[in-house]
């Protein structure tokens, strides 16, 4: 039986002096005394009022039987490194305090099948101005035994719940459940609550990952190239391959992204949140990368992201419907090829870029169909796209009936140099494109100031051309009709079968 977490007033973690209310641990999860935990679940503390990492103090995690230490957290060495999903050497917070709460993060694998454990708390851990937390030091305080097994080997409908109803606690634990080279479609049903975690797979095929509500199924986490400093691809070259790089023999990967999916196939997000909480001006802090193929077929319905530089990065064939991304420099990039239909982006910066696009000369780009573009009260003067065409001669972005708020700036389009004293590169292959760009009220769009590079389409010369940027198989290639997907297309009421 699965047993959410409970209130608990510890009187064993107490020290506050007289007359003062005392610092203290109001719930566990899981709760003391729970059974069929799942292994992958994070540990919490429930505080009376907002703690702090006290001057020292570490936690334990004990093996129940033999009573050994299978891991230690010191809370004035908050960050830790692990391997996620595969991909060794991330950075992740072995404690996060988020308002009233702590969160205790094990590595992955610490926590077994069938098995029982206890937390340890040192005296003095955590505090609260002058109140601290009392030592946590016996085993039947916070106890708690694990599930005996896992899901059957070969399930396709996989439960994520934070409160621990599900087959796992974490994205990162069901994902990791599913077989290398899987192929056989698995569903990862996200029930509403909070993850926070950094998620990495790779080479796990036909997954869907669905949330339970849009706006109350979210993944949040502070990650950024500051704190998971890595190289990347793309970078310089003029025909980047991400999905090439091998993860698990030092591939040239970025780690700074909050959720990753690398070298999949037939990947599916859909109605959920995904918000990087890394702050203005804490680096490139993706809150998805997606590196695939040019055949890798990722669809993306119904997700909010968030982030400020770089939010999303779209490498490989993908689908866009019904998002909405929120950023400040450069935060939709990426290789592409990418088709964003009825999606609206949102800037948080005067000056800056909605999209940075590198595709070569064998795919297209970036492609927006239904969009609309706005921004934060009072900002303007932003660009649609800014490129060097010396690095990224084919960069194509396009534009097709999409509504430009006042966000948008009339040059529109920014073209950039490697350094001041590169020559003025060729735009032949270029493609900054626009047709029927519309202001929110619904009137054409004043194109007159537009960058010379760019182009603005016309009817009738144009009308072929733009019905091909009308169709994304055209767009994306291999004869793709995402539209027919099984996420645009679920089965009759009386034929589904509700989550686990």
């Amino acid at each position: 039986m699965h047993r959410r977490f409970f209130p608990i007033i510890l009187t064993t973690l107490l020290a506050a002096p007289l007359g003062r209310a005392a610092l203290h641990v109001t719930r566990f999860f899981p709760a003391s005394g729970a059974d069929a935990v799942s292994p992958d679940t994070p540990l919490r503390l429930k505080f009376s009022a907002a703690p702090a990492f006290g001057a020292s103090g570490k936690i334990r995690l004990h093996d129940a039987v033999t009573q050994s230490v299978i891991e230690t957290i010191d809370v004035q060495a908050p960050i830790g490194s692990k391997t996620i999903g595969g991909l060794d050497h991330y950075n992740y917070y072995t404690v996060l305090i988020v308002g009233d709460e702590a969160t205790l993060v094990p590595k992955p694998g610490a926590l077994a099948y069938g098995r029982g454990y206890y937390v340890t708390v040192d005296a003095g851990a955590f505090i609260s101005g002058a109140d601290a937390v009392g030592g946590l030091d016996q085993p039947n305080a916070w106890h708690f035994t694990t599930r005996p097994g896992p899901p059957a080997p070969g399930a396709q409908r996989l439960t994520v719940a934070a409160d621990g109803t599900g087959d796992f606690c974490t994205v990162q634990g069901a994902l990791d459940f599913i077989p290398d080279g899987n192929t056989a479609p698995v569903r990862l049903f996200i029930r509403k609550g909070t993850y926070r975690e950094i998620v990495f797979f790779t080479d796990k095929h036909h997954v869907t990952i669905l949330g339970e509500d849009r706006r109350e199924t979210v993944i949040a986490y502070a990650n950024n190239a500051k704190f998971n400093v890595s190289g990347g691809n793309p970078f310089a070259g003029r025909a980047p391959d991400p999905s090439a790089e091998n993860p698990r023999a030092s591939g040239n990967i970025y780690r700074r992204g909050m959720f990753l999916a690398h070298r999949v196939n037939d990947f599916t997000l859909a109605n959920l949140t995904l918000r990087n909480l890394t702050p203005s001006g804490g680096s490139q802090a993706e809150a998805l990368i997606v590196n695939g193929t040019t055949t890798g077929r990722t669809i993306i319905k119904d997700v909010d992201f968030y982030s400020f530089q770089d939010t999303i990065q779209i490498n490989g064939q993908a689908y866009l419907d019904h998002c909405f991304v929120e950023g400040d420099v450069d935060f939709m990039w990426g290789t592409g090829p990418a088709f964003f239909e009825n999606c609206t982006a949102r800037t948080l910066r005067s000056g800056a870029y909605y999209t940075q696009v590198r595709n070569p000369a064998t795919h297209h780009g970036f492609v927006y169909l239904h969009c609309t573009f706005g921004g934060a009260p009072g900002i303007a003067d932003n660009f649609l796209s800014r490129i060097e065409p010396h690095r990224f001669p084919h960069s194509e972005v396009v534009f097709v009936d999409c509504v430009l708020g006042p966000s948008v700036g009339a040059l529109g389009w920014q073209l950039q140099a490697s350094s001041p004293s590169t020559p003025p590169a060729a735009t032949d292959d270029l493609k900054f494109w626009e047709f029927n760009s519309r202001t929110p009220a619904g009137g054409p769009i004043d194109v007159a100031h537009r960058l010379p590079a760019s182009r603005q389409l016309q009817l009738p010369s144009a009308a072929a051309l733009l019905a091909d940027y009308r169709n994304p198989a055209f767009v994306l290639g291999g004869n793709w009709q995402p539209r027919l997907a099984p996420i645009f297309n679920p089965p009759p009421a009386a034929a589904s079968t509700p989550p686990r």
